[in-house]
């Protein structure tokens, strides 16, 4: 059985990835997070875009364990806010991790936007880093529009508030196997696949 770590302590990253590797029928892999693990000195992320601050965290996590080691870093980028909050999307209202106050600054910040340039989308950057072995970063993008109220109690963050290309619910109200098959992070675990059937067979 192969140990490997995804650097987060949000169980619903982890379910995510775990449900993944049962959809694509890969065995053998045994996902962690950061609580499965002693504790290490995190740095901060204060890469410029998506794909640095994951590769980052994941270079920490492999160092520090010696597992194999997927990070990601997502968020939401705002066609009115110029492509904001981007990866400050997590303490996009000051505070890391304040989903509430994260979504409702974004709302009041597009309050005055017609809804023709509510454009949105999610994006993840994923890293794989293999201790002593190769290093991976994968991006995956979801666009859709942003809405003016939050809508639904699945998912997280931005979820509520915004709405998938080709659908009329918010991402919160899809099934979390539904959003799996077409979310920015699924799109991205998935690109990974390659590398963690070789993990998995080692």
């Amino acid at each position: 059985m192969t140990r490997l770590l995804l650097a987060t302590r949000n169980a619903k990253k982890l379910g995510e990835l775990r449900r993944i590797l049962a959809a694509e029928g890969i065995e053998g892999v045994e996902v962690l997070g950061l609580a499965d693990v002693d504790e290490f000195e995190e740095a901060p992320e204060t890469a410029p875009d998506f794909e640095g601050n994951a590769l980052a965290k994941a270079r920490d996590a492999a160092v520090a364990t010696g597992l194999p080691s997927i990070a990601d870093d997502s968020g939401i980028t705002v066609d009115a806010l110029n492509g904001m909050p981007g990866v400050l999307s997590a303490r996009w209202a000051g505070r890391h991790g304040d989903d509430k106050a994260n979504l409702n600054l974004v709302l009041a910040q597009t309050s005055d936007t017609p809804d023709e340039r509510m454009g949105a989308g999610f994006v993840c950057a994923a890293a794989l880093v293999v201790p002593g072995g190769e290093e991976t970063v994968v991006r995956g993008d979801w666009r859709g529009t942003l809405i003016r109220e939050p809508r639904g109690a699945n998912g997280f963050g931005y979820d509520p508030i915004f709405v998938p290309e080709g659908e009329s619910r918010s991402s919160a109200e899809m099934e979390p196997s539904e959003k799996d098959a077409v979310s920015h992070r699924g799109r991205a675990l998935r690109a990974l696949l390659p590398q963690l059937r070789a993990l998995a067979t080692r």
